[in-house]
């Protein structure tokens, strides 16, 4: 696929901290990749200097909007920053037209499509209201409609379930699944692996600014060994057994219910086989461990302690 974003080798410092300590990464044209990690991990500082606002130590960061290798061009891209960046003394509306006019878009057309996204947001009451009368939840959905009002071909989002409650989370993650399949490219810093695990076709974590794990998402859960097993079967019948089983570890159990750790080397194919030979099994499920887990696991047996901010 073609790379609309290539990072190489970036790295900057302040005083002794490494902040970023030389990473790489490409974004393909129209995925969604989450940039990971603990708070104080360097994702917000990679941005910046995605975004100009830093200057890297090392690296080199290029862009290829229309078929080649090009600088950075701030009109081709969206950025909703960690720290709001918007006008509270400024009427909404104002704010999002004024942006969007910076970035290349005809007032006109930015004002009509502004009041579209504010009513879609629940917004469209306060066009007209000083953002500074907004709550933190409600200018962070203006901060976002910022970003991408002027249809971006790139936008990166910092931390952009900050201050949200879970149902606008998940109107957030809707929307970035409609830019996504409009043809839109996302780079997405978080450090709630939850909340973005389903959006991400890739993914690059990152933990005291250096690469933990990168690649595809489903690929990286695939190559990890535990699998998470939930069984449900007769409550009469004896499932003693299930003890017994190398490489299996049950976390909780009931009559009839059981939930497991499976990281056997016969594989899962070989348990749920045995499984089915000793219990009227009447559903089983199985999954991989949530990112989150997967990174944990990671970084313990890499020796390291997990950044914190």
């Amino acid at each position: 696929m073609e790379t609309i974003l290539n990072v190489k080798g970036l790295a900057k410092s302040f005083g002794p901290k490494k902040a970023v300590d030389k990473i790489s990464l490409s974004v393909a044209r129209g995925e969604v990749m989450g940039l990971l990690g603990p708070n104080g991990a360097g994702k917000t500082t990679a941005i910046r200097m995605i975004m100009g606002i830093l200057t890297p130590d090392a690296g080199e960061i290029s862009f290829n909007f229309n078929g080649r290798a090009q600088p950075l061009d701030k009109s081709k891209i969206g950025y909703l920053p960690e720290e709001r960046g918007l006008y509270e003394d400024v009427r909404v509306c104002d704010n999002l037209v004024y942006l969007a006019g910076l970035k290349g878009k005809p007032a006109t057309e930015a004002r009509q499509e502004a009041l579209q996204w504010l009513e879609r947001l629940d917004l469209g009451a306060y066009a007209d209201q000083k953002l500074e009368k907004l709550s933190k939840g409600m200018q962070q959905k203006v901060q976002f409609v910022a970003s991408i009002l002027h249809r971006p071909p790139l936008v990166l989002f910092d931390e952009p379930f900050s201050g949200l409650d879970p149902v606008n989370q998940d109107f957030f993650k809707e929307i970035i699944r409609e830019l996504q399949a409009g043809g839109t490219t996302v780079l997405l810093s978080a450090h709630q692996m939850n909340l973005v695990e389903e959006l991400c076709d890739s993914i690059f974590l990152i933990n005291h600014g250096r690469e933990v794990l990168s690649g595809k998402l489903q690929e990286i859960k695939e190559s990890y060994k535990e699998n998470i097993v939930e069984l449900r079967f007769d409550p009469a019948e004896d499932s003693t057994f299930l003890k017994m089983i190398p490489g299996l570890r049950i976390l909780q159990e009931q009559p009839g219910w059981a939930i497991m750790r499976y990281s056997g080397s016969a594989g899962i194919n070989p348990l749920l086989r045995e499984l089915g030979s000793k219990l009227t099994v009447s559903a089983i499920t199985v999954e991989k461990p949530p990112l989150h887990e997967i990174f944990i696991e990671t970084i313990r047996k890499r020796g390291e302690d997990i950044e914190v901010a």
